[in-house]
């Protein structure tokens, strides 16, 4: 058996599986859900294997009798898995029983939520702390516990090495690949999203190529909160007719079932009197080297910003990316530190703030990024606005750059290189 690398999740599993009958683990193809459930099964049954999808509709109580934990891979292969555990955790509630993998929302769903029976917990593609580019040296946990946390650390992690990490993707059997076979499985990562999965969740695509348009837009709005006319416009631009709006609908929903979509939701103060926020998500794929190669973006297009994404229309796509990297990592960390993340715009676009991570007392950690190994007052002016703003509700605030150096300003806002922020 090849090794494996322990990811972040592990680290809720370790939390949560002890206490707990049943666990999904939810995510895109590609994550390494089954090899982390599997690190913890005593008894798999492979739901993609028609095989054993008959043999456990055949005899149920196979799961009753199997030793346990008890892995049900690729769940959605066959959605009555979901009520037999369901239905067995009523009968058995003790912990430790079951860890369901899917990579999609079933077609036909269950007949039953789970709740209160099955807790699911997302999977992300590996973050910058999980390839092991470096040792991280401020946690978010303790950004979000303590306002005088520590910050401190250095890294030769530079600019190239954060593009190269974007187009090699956070897929774990992908990114180690060479890089011409990296580009191929990440071109057939695509070709099978628009191929084939589309299919498997019972949607027929009459017109692969206006999805595939619409895919590559929406790639090139990572990072904004473009509208999805925006994104529609920029899909079929020259072209006089374009998809109804129900289609492209149906593209978003479906790639949200493939948990292929990230958005990044807005962020409205809940007890603070300042309002006039706008709302919209910030779009993200659910790993950046995705937006590159439906774009065709490698490493020397990106640093040399050759080419001008059509929806963003500023030349800065490395940023968009960067900060899409970031996301990635931001949402894995708070995950784990049962925060939530957002992002801040005022309706009229006077400030913005890349990412509130807010704990559940509506406490809230401000973080932006920078693109540059260095910071100066125009990069922290937002994060200044906010702070006075909320006072005490803001716990700290964080910028997060490509430079080498973690320390604090004078004025207490962090700085932390990426590959130096963790868990």
């Amino acid at each position: 058996m090849s090794s494996y690398d322990a990811r972040i999740v592990d680290l809720e599993l370790d939390e949560l599986l002890p206490g707990l009958a049943a666990i999904s683990l939810d995510g895109p193809k590609g994550v390494g859900k089954t090899a982390t459930a599997q690190q913890r099964a005593v008894t798999t049954f492979a739901l993609d294997d028609a095989a054993q999808r008959e043999l456990l509709l055949a005899d149920p109580r196979r799961l009753a009798s199997a030793r346990t934990p008890v892995l049900l891979d690729e769940w959605q292969r066959l959605p009555e898995a979901w009520d037999l555990v369901r239905r067995e955790v009523d009968r058995n509630p003790e912990a430790a029983r079951f860890l369901l993998t899917g990579s999609a929302s079933p077609v036909d769903a269950p007949t039953h939520s789970g709740a209160g029976r099955i807790v699911r917990l997302r999977m992300h593609p590996m973050t910058l702390a999980e390839r092991r580019l470096a040792k991280p040296t401020v946690s978010l946990r303790d950004l979000l516990e303590n306002p005088q946390a520590q910050i401190d650390g250095h890294t030769e992690i530079g600019l190239r090495q954060y593009a190269e990490e974007i187009v090699a993707s956070g897929f774990p059997g992908i990114r180690s690949l060479p890089a011409r076979a990296r580009r191929a499985q990440l071109d057939g990562y695509i070709n099978g999203i628009v191929e084939h999965d589309f299919a498997e969740q019972g949607v027929k695509v009459r017109r692969p190529q206006s999805l595939r348009a619409w895919l590559s837009a929406y790639a090139a709005a990572t990072s904004t909160s473009a509208s999805y006319n925006a994104i529609l416009d920029a899909a079929t631009a020259g072209e006089s007719s374009k998809p109804a709006k129900t289609t492209t609908m149906v593209y978003r929903d479906t790639l949200s079932q493939l948990w292929l979509l990230e958005p990044l939701a807005g962020w409205l103060p809940t007890t603070n009197a300042f309002t006039r926020m706008a709302q919209a998500p910030k779009h993200h794929l659910t790993d950046p080297a995705l937006a590159a190669r439906l774009l065709g973006l490698d490493v020397p297009a990106l640093l040399n910003n050759r080419t001008t994404p059509t929806v963003r229309g500023d030349g800065s796509f490395l940023g968009a990316l960067f900060e899409s990297l970031i996301a990635l990592q931001i949402r894995v960390f708070s995950q784990v530190a049962e925060a939530h993340p957002y992002h801040l715009r005022t309706r009229n676009g006077d400030h913005e703030v890349d990412f509130i991570v807010q704990r559940p007392d509506q406490r809230i950690l401000a973080i932006e990024v920078k693109l540059g190994a260095s910071v100066g007052e125009s990069d922290v002016r937002h994060l200044k606005w906010l702070r006075a703003q909320l006072g005490e509700e803001l716990i700290t605030a964080a910028v997060v750059n490509t430079g080498p150096h973690a320390y604090r300003r004078p004025d207490g806002i962090a700085v932390i290189p990426a590959a130096l922020l963790g868990p």
